[in-house]
């Protein structure tokens, strides 16, 4: 039972990362929080039809590690005892990108390297300890139940197995659906206006391959990360990344192109193709865990929800309902998890006169820009593609440069290496480069041209 109960019953569609740790947030405010899940829930690290990219490499920025163990204190051996191989950033992890290498330095930042479905998976463990938490699979949820002017939210419809429609009260609702269907559905049927889009099109392919680790595998890595050639049409990367299970996970992948073949071939002859050699030399003779499998990502998606004048009382869209960020850059789980620790402080703050839950979406979707801002700036270096489609930024040509000297000045300052990271992991802001100590090293590197 929630000790600080603000209203009786909480509602989340999804039970993705997003929405899972958005159960948690809840969990001490409601009397009791049901989530609805589309797929059926294994007992175990399943994959799930509902998240067909959980098949490909994914990752927990620090960020999003520190968030999930922020809901969940202790979340990290949770991890280890899941399997996670311990990655430390960036000195276990070799990264090829071109021009002048950063050096593999610690720079005391750890990761936990797990696939997916066992990130999840540990997730809906901890969930068991908490009674409020309920956790409903084979439930698809078909409509949003509002008043008649659509100004509140007062529960859901779903049909359960198959079973003829129902409805769940709720006092408040979170979209953690994945492309926020049941909130655009619900603004469309009501009236009113649909949240402005940032669409930036990359149209990314994948092929993913999972790999028994060899005995004679490299010892001065654990992870690899490939990036294109200096030509901005040379869009061909790859990840690999440690798994549970002495495995590797291998993702290949192309923008605006021909995707990665989804036969062992094919993808071995893609693999060939890659700038260096590093992944495929590792893999060409290693065990293949299962078959290729392969995934499309048309566009990055922010939705503006803080720009609308009207949004319904009792409903917060969450995750990717919010923004749906290319997978290549691994922050979308972190993104999520850190989103609902912010759900949880609000909560948490003392409560305004009058009814918490009336002011709670505007708050929180107010503060969503300044959360994204960062991890969206890392989604418009899409644009380095030519066939990027979408309004680039004005300045987008001084971030590069930007970034550039960035890059040159890690190579030589472990101090300032470890900076960029954080940004990178999330766990600070990239208006710290802003700061005028910051300024006046990079300034002289761009005036280099």
């Amino acid at each position: 039972m929630a000790s600080e109960a603000i209203a009786r019953q909480a509602v989340v569609i999804g039970a993705g990362i997003a929405g899972l740790a958005a159960a948690r947030a809840l969990s001490d405010h409601f009397e009791q929080v049901v989530v609805l899940e589309r797929d059926s829930l294994s007992d175990g690290p399943v994959h799930r039809p509902g998240t067909p990219q959980s098949r490909h490499a994914h990752g927990l920025l620090v960020g999003g590690q520190r968030a999930l163990s922020e809901l969940f204190p202790g979340f990290e051996r949770d991890l280890v005892e899941a399997g996670a191989v311990l990655v430390r950033s960036n000195i276990d992890i070799r990264f090829e990108r071109p021009g002048d290498p950063v050096p593999q330095r610690d720079l005391g930042l750890m990761n936990y390297a797990l696939s997916r479905p066992a990130i999840e998976f540990a997730i809906r463990q901890r969930l068991k300890s908490h009674a409020n938490i309920s956790l409903r699979d084979r439930c698809r949820v078909s409509e949003l139940s509002a008043s008649p002017d659509g100004t509140a939210v007062t529960g859901v419809r779903f049909e359960e197995g198959g079973v003829a429609s129902q409805e769940l009260p709720a006092d408040l609702v979170v979209d953690a659906s994945g492309h926020g269907a049941p909130t655009l559905a619900l603004l469309r049927t009501t009236g009113l206006p649909l949240p402005e889009e940032t669409v930036i099109g990359i149209d990314q392919g994948y092929a993913t391959g999972v790999f028994h680790i060899p005995g004679d595998a490299p010892a001065d890595w654990k992870a690899v990360l490939t990036f294109g050639g200096l030509s901005p049409t040379s869009a061909r990367g790859a990840l690999l990344w440690p798994i549970e299970e002495n495995r590797w996970i291998v993702s290949l992948g192309e923008r605006h192109g021909d995707a990665p073949p989804g036969d062992v071939d094919g993808f071995m002859a893609f693999a060939r193709t890659l700038r260096t050699p590093t992944i495929y030399n590792a893999v060409k003779n290693a065990r293949l865990d299962g078959e290729i499998v392969r995934y499309g990502f048309r566009d990055n998606v922010l939705r503006h929800f803080e720009r609308l004048e009207v949004f319904p009382r009792g409903l917060i869209p969450i995750g990717d309902s919010i923004c749906r960020f290319n997978p290549v850059h691994g922050q979308g789980m972190s993104v999520a998890a850190q989103e609902a620790c912010l759900l949880r402080a609000l909560l948490a703050a003392q409560s305004p006169p009058g009814d918490l839950l009336q002011g709670l979406a505007k708050v929180f979707l107010d503060k969503i820009p300044m959360l994204i801002e960062t991890p969206w700036n890392v989604a418009t270096f899409d644009f380095m593609h030519p066939a990027t489609r979408g309004q680039r930024p004005a300045d987008f040509e001084t971030r590069i440069k930007f970034a550039a000297a960035f890059m040159k000045l890690a190579a030589d300052d472990p101090d300032f290496h470890r900076l960029t990271a954080e940004v990178q992991h999330l766990l600070k802001p990239r208006s710290v480069y802003r700061d005028p100590a910051v300024l006046q090293r990079v300034l002289p590197l761009l005036a280099q041209g």
